[in-house]
């Protein structure tokens, strides 16, 4: 079924629009939270139509849900492949760094990836924010995996309540947004020494952290 205005155009015409309107919005919403965004917003940002967006879309929840169906694989997939491999190691220490290695690591990338660090701040504030349950999206797309970490600390954590396994993801799950969100705090507190777009340093500052923590019950 052609879209309104668009009945001339190309296949991957329309495909770009989509793509036009999608980026817009990952833009908007990262700086004026999901509330904060209307439809008029993202069709202004991205040059179409109300309408054309409508269309596309079905509203501002389906824009909103088009950048995490777009983004969000990618960070499951690494999540998953980085927790297969804490699976294999069988030393509890070790497998114990991998399991958090892998679940803070694909996030914490983000704000040195280019054209990914609208998506880190979408994400961190999806986490937090009190309507996200009712759009689903968190359930949808992140529960799963998330299960799964949890239940690799299960295994690997096997003395711990599971009210303390549980506030053990919590943590490493609120540690790693409070660093996505971070715009400049912690760099000003610490005069520059502690920098969150240094991924690395960060990972590895979070890490010995949430270990020490994590292996002194």
């Amino acid at each position: 079924m052609q879209k309104p205005g668009e009945a001339q155009l190309p296949a991957t015409e329309r495909g770009n629009t989509r793509e036009r309107i999608v980026a817009a919005a990952e833009e908007l919403f990262a700086q004026l939270s999901f509330d904060g965004v209307s439809l008029r917003n993202i069709a202004l940002k991205s040059g179409v139509p109300v309408g054309l967006v409508s269309y596309h879309f079905g509203g501002k929840l389906g824009v909103y849900r088009a950048i995490f169906e777009s983004r969000a694989p990618a960070i499951v997939e690494q999540r998953e492949a980085g927790l297969a491999l804490a699976e294999l190691e069988e030393d509890p220490d070790r497998r114990l760094e991998l399991i958090l290695k892998a679940l803070l690591l694909p996030m914490l990338k983000l704000r040195s990836t280019e054209g990914r660090q609208h998506f880190g701040i979408i994400m961190a504030r999806e986490v937090n924010d009190p309507s996200s349950s009712e759009r689903g999206i968190i359930q949808q797309i992140f529960d799963p995996v998330a299960n799964a970490f949890i239940d690799q600390l299960r295994v690997t954590l096997p003395d711990r309540s599971e009210a303390e396994i549980h506030w053990a993801y919590q943590c490493a799950i609120g540690t790693m947004v409070y660093a996505m969100v971070d715009v400049g705090r912690i760099s000003r507190l610490s005069a520059g020494k502690a920098d969150p777009d240094d991924v690395d340093g960060t990972l590895r500052h979070l890490l010995s952290i949430l270990l020490n923590g994590l292996r002194r019950r």
